[in-house]
């Protein structure tokens, strides 16, 4: 679970430029707050993202020096990447191979500053 400020704009950054779906979202009027999941596929045999929005939060998250990033692989980093940069989404760390290693990554920014590591499968 991560804490968003604009649910809308996760959302869209989530499923629109990571190609994930919006499996369900569901509203808490007596806490304040809102649910959504996002994923590559169904809760049952998948794993998803819960994104938490709470509705009177007024400023940023501190984002915490224990989280690190959330990883998601892809086919084809490269291309991936070039599609992302060209939409606007920040790609703080270009796609290459990783420090001590073969593995090619690349690291990019969601709308609240959460970093997204790309693996190429």
């Amino acid at each position: 679970m991560i804490r968003v400020r604009d649910l809308d704009k996760s959302i869209s950054f989530y499923c629109d430029h990571l190609k994930m779906k919006l499996i369900r979202r569901n509203d808490y009027p007596s806490g304040k707050f809102t649910l959504a999941f996002v994923g590559y596929g169904d809760e049952e045999n998948n794993t998803v993202l819960e994104l938490t929005y709470n509705w009177e939060q007024d400023k940023d998250y501190d984002l915490g020096s224990g989280f690190g990033h959330i990883a998601l692989g892809v086919s084809d980093i490269y291309s991936v990447c070039e599609g992302l940069e060209k939409q606007g989404i920040e790609i703080p760390r270009k796609p290459g191979p990783m420090k001590h290693g073969k593995t090619l990554i690349a690291f990019v920014k969601d709308p609240d500053g959460y970093m997204i590591e790309l693996i190429e499968k």
